[in-house]
């Protein structure tokens, strides 16, 4: 979003657009002003009809591009487009109102102004080239009669006219497009932070509430284990029954002493080293446990010897685990919904030239739409299958520990979710860098 910064201004509540075009509405006010009324008192030399009937014709033209202003800002180049033709504008006004003897050439300096700020930097850069090609022409072009004013030589003054517009011009496309172009970054960078930061406090409201609610079951499953227990001994119900109470009761009881191990580890920072065999062995044995009915395969591409007789490891802590497991789950039901099997492939690759360690999560459903894709892991979702909680909270973890989570789509159908973490290497005296 193009921002002019006109803070001070009565038309601060309007659009970047409307600003620039009660700008260039003013510059025209401005050339009629000198033109009929103040021709005289700045020597304006007023001597070809043409002049008024490039008037006329930029004030349809600035009519034109009001009305459609909307449409131009869409457009890739649009307002570099105006700027270029509004200085093409300027360049016919002075030239047949003085030329480089006009008291008003520096008003050239006001689309390269513009440019300079709301634009890429070579669009700065093509108007000064153009407005200093068309100050030299008019510079050349002034006849000798009028480089005499009063037994004066009037030469070197207009030549020094010229060297300030161009020092101007300099300053504009170097000083003050680079200055611009440091606070737009500055300002991305901002909104990137307080998107963050919001995200950060819908997570942390999230944990609160999750950590509340798992301390509240731990009672009733403590009471339902006992319960279960007496029935196993007592014979008073279906066995298969309640073997499957009890397989659910004891996955309960596991992520609940792994919440307890993983809020411990966080607070207290613990961190280790994980290769990538070890943790797709991990991650194998916890999936046979927690979810055994999704049928997992495991690839460990190797790039080189070197990698395989040298084993890259990755920092992680006891978060990073969950989240992927939250993402085979979610790829798991994807494959089921969509071909009847929950089939989920885990590969894992070294990027040996970026120094990572990717982990790809494949599934075979539908897929994801593409205005979703951007979406997942940042915010909430609604969507059929539920709110992207999963992956969004996934993402959290992963981005906690230096990683990032990725969404595409697979050339053979369904999704992937991509994991890429720096990797670590143990030096001569044993310690970890990155």
């Amino acid at each position: 979003m193009i921002n002019l910064g006109f803070k001070n201004l009565p038309i601060r509540n309007l659009g970047a657009t409307d600003q620039l075009a009660l700008l260039r509405f003013g510059a025209l006010l401005l050339k009629i002003g000198l033109t009929f009324f103040a021709a005289d008192t700045f020597g304006l030399s007023l001597t070809s009809p043409v002049l008024y009937w490039g008037m006329s014709l930029e004030a349809l033209y600035l009519g034109f591009t009001f009305w459609h202003r909307s449409s131009i800002a869409r457009l890739e180049n649009g307002f570099f487009i105006v700027l270029l033709i509004d200085t093409l504008f300027w360049i016919s006004w002075l030239y047949f109102t003085g030329g480089a003897t006009n008291a008003f050439i520096s008003l050239l300096l006001l689309p390269i102004a513009i440019a300079a700020v709301v634009l890429p930097q070579w669009a700065p850069w093509a108007l000064a080239l153009l407005s200093t090609f068309a100050y030299s022409v008019m510079i050349f072009s002034v006849p000798e009669s009028q480089m005499k004013h009063h037994g004066m030589d009037m030469s070197s003054h207009y030549l020094g006219m010229w060297f300030n517009f161009l020092i101007s011009a300099l300053v504009l496309t170097t000083s003050v497009a680079y200055i611009a172009q440091r606070m737009r970054k500055q300002e991305v960078e901002l909104s990137y932070m307080r998107e963050a930061q919001l995200r950060q406090e819908r997570l942390l409201a999230l944990g609160t509430a999750s950590a509340q609610m798992a301390h509240q079951m731990a009672t009733p499953l403590a009471s339902l284990r006992l319960l279960v227990d007496e029935a196993v001994e007592d014979s008073v119900s279906d066995s298969e029954i309640l073997l499957e109470m009890n397989t659910a009761l004891v996955r309960c009881e596991q992520t609940l002493n792994a919440l307890r191990m993983a809020t411990e580890s966080i607070r207290e920072q613990k961190q280790s080293l994980l290769t990538a065999d070890e943790l797709l062995e991990t991650l194998k044995q916890q999936v046979l446990l927690l979810m055994p009915e999704i049928n997992l395969e495991l690839i460990h591409v190797e790039n080189n010897q070197q990698e395989a007789a040298q084993p890259r490891a990755i920092k992680t802590d006891a978060s990073l685990l969950p989240a992927l497991l939250a993402l085979v789950e979610n790829a798991g039901s994807a494959s089921l919904a969509h071909i009847g099997e929950a089939k989920v492939v885990v590969s894992v690759m070294a990027a040996t030239e970026k120094n990572r360690l990717c982990i790809s999560v494949r599934d075979f459903g539908v897929g994801i739409p593409k205005k979703m894709l951007l979406q997942l892991g940042h915010k909430l979702v609604e969507s059929e299958r539920g709110m992207g909680m999963a992956l969004l909270l996934s993402n959290a973890s992963v981005e906690r520990l230096g990683g990032r989570l990725l969404l595409g789509a697979a050339k053979e159908g369904g999704t992937v979710a991509e994991v890429c973490f720096p990797v670590w290497h143990n030096d001569a005296n044993g310690e970890c860098h990155d």
